[in-house]
């Protein structure tokens, strides 16, 4: 589908999303491994060596709702994608460093939850060794550092982002629900392969989604994006 902008045609969302990018592409394919490396060693250190007594989290109506299914795995794991895709589509450097700075405040504020209240989640009453990918998860992952959710959190975060980036190039309706659904099947994924439970869940919403709208308003108030559509020729 194309748009037109003052009598000229653009080129289609996805062309001008892919123009994007190389754009930066050595500082992205730097930084991002570089922040989860730094991030898994905060967090598993956190997570490791706990300063205060470890609190369990509650079961509420909504983990009996939603049942144990370990297909959700491959929804988890799919994060990692996830994540990498709002940076990939940023159009300047210097919103790249507001959503990094932004990206980064949200782990960090779990982290500093996470040391002054640790939590985990309670067992569960399941054989992981039936489900070995889940149960390789378990075993890479304890429970713990349950709330908020940064799975959750981060999802959220990236999914507001994502949404903006695709309604900047024109993106059809279709796009933007993909992008929605995606991320609810991570949020989902978190309580159905037994990671988290709800209240783990709405605490990670709600940090991603408030991270996310702080870094956006700052985005549009301050001009960071200085992103104009691509004219086709």
């Amino acid at each position: 589908m194309n748009t037109t902008m003052v009598g000229q045609q653009v080129l289609p969302w996805y062309r001008q999303a892919a123009r994007l990018v190389p754009r930066d592409v050595l500082l992205k394919s730097i930084g991002i491994p570089v922040f989860i490396a730094v991030f898994f060693a905060a967090y598993f250190h956190v997570l490791n060596n706990p300063a205060y007594p470890v609190t369990v989290m509650p079961v509420t109506w909504l983990d009996r709702l939603i049942g144990f299914e370990p297909r959700a795995l491959s929804l988890y794991v799919s994060l990692w994608v996830y994540v990498s895709l709002p940076p990939a589509f940023l159009a300047s450097r210097r919103e790249l460093y507001v959503y990094s700075l932004a990206m980064a405040g949200t782990c960090l504020t779990g982290l500093v939850i996470f040391y002054f209240w640790p939590t985990t989640v309670p067992a569960a009453d399941i054989d992981w060794t039936l489900y070995p990918g889940v149960d390789l998860l378990k075993n890479m992952d304890a429970a713990g550092n349950a709330c908020p959710s940064l799975h959750v959190a981060t999802a959220a975060f990236s999914g507001i982002w994502l949404h903006h980036l695709l309604r900047r190039f024109g993106a059809p309706p279709w796009a933007c629900l993909t992008n929605v659904l995606w991320c609810l099947g991570i949020v989902y994924s978190t309580v159905a392969t037994r990671q988290h439970v709800a209240v783990d869940m709405w605490a990670g919403l709600l940090l991603g989604t408030v991270t996310a709208w702080l870094s956006l308003r700052h985005v549009v108030r301050t001009g960071a994006a200085r992103h104009r559509p691509y004219l086709a020729v």
